[in-house]
């Protein structure tokens, strides 16, 4: 549990620490945070696993596709981040296990309960009463690319489930080196450099070393003995402190609209999660 904490605690901070950055745009951030994050995540599978071929090898196109869906999942948080305020993104963010449910149903059928549906119900009126406020302030690029970041999350989660992939992490791996390709490929296609102050280049490798792939390696372990719903009830942790930092350090004050949208939102995924844990209780 202390694990988990920790890594939803250092995810919290992803917020700030984009907020502090000056000049570099969204694919240049994502490039140089996948970079961060690239080597920390090797040396983890490496330890785990006593090399890296082999698992990355049985990750196969259920991991590549699954790497696919964080660069959606990466950009989209990034760019959300630096277009709209923290607490409307993170909370959007937390949508994620509904879409999951929503694409398992479409794609592989999976059924998804009755309560889960009126959840969703509950959660879908709580991001109006955050969209419709945003939508107004001209933050509709930001709110979409929050959403887009949250179904790329969903898609990864489910793709990884298709293919029965237990580790997480060599998706993961696989999805910061994408990052680091399409956040070049971006970059260049528009124009740009990679180049960017130093300033910026340390807060985007520090992110991807410490926030993102030290989190995922806390997060990795300590999930290891807890059930999924537990899991996800200490991450919630994320959702409510990453709007703190930013007040506390920057002064980014939330709206009424997007707490009031965002505690309904947070309420309706709290719910699900405990009532995934009644049958493993029984």
């Amino acid at each position: 549990m202390a694990l988990v904490v920790a890594a939803a605690v250092l995810w919290s901070l992803m917020g700030l620490a984009i907020k502090n950055i000056h000049d570099a745009g969204t694919w240049q951030v994502l490039f140089w945070r996948s970079a961060g994050a690239v080597p920390v995540l090797v040396a983890l599978i490496w330890w785990r696993n006593g090399g890296l071929v082999a698992p990355l090898r049985s990750a196969g196109l259920a991991g590549a596709a699954g790497g696919v869906g964080l660069v959606f999942a990466f950009s989209g948080a990034i760019y959300a981040l630096q277009s709209t305020s923290v607490a409307n993104a993170v909370f959007l963010f937390s949508a994620s296990p509904f879409i999951a449910a929503v694409l398992g149903r479409l794609l592989l059928g999976e059924p998804v309960r009755p309560v889960t549906w009126a959840l969703m119900g509950v959660a879908i009126f709580g991001m109006y009463l955050m969209v419709r406020e945003n939508l107004s302030l001209g933050a509709g690029a930001g709110t979409v690319a929050a959403f887009l970041s949250a179904a790329g999350f969903a898609a990864f989660t489910l793709i990884l489930r298709r293919g029965r992939q237990t580790d997480m992490l060599p998706a993961t791996l696989l999805g910061a080196v994408f990052s680091m390709v399409a956040g070049a490929a971006v970059t260049f296609a528009k124009g740009g450099t990679l180049a960017v102050s130093a300033h910026d280049m340390a807060i985007g490798m520090g992110m991807g070393a410490c926030l993102l792939a030290l989190g995922l390696t806390l997060y990795t372990l300590g999930s290891t003995v807890l059930r999924a719903a537990d899991a996800t009830l200490l991450s919630n942790l994320e959702v409510l402190l990453a709007p703190v930092w930013v007040w506390l350090f920057l002064g980014e004050e939330a709206t009424r609209n997007t707490l009031i949208g965002g505690a309904v939102l947070l309420a309706a995924v709290t719910a699900n999660a405990l009532i995934g844990l009644r049958p493993a209780s029984r």
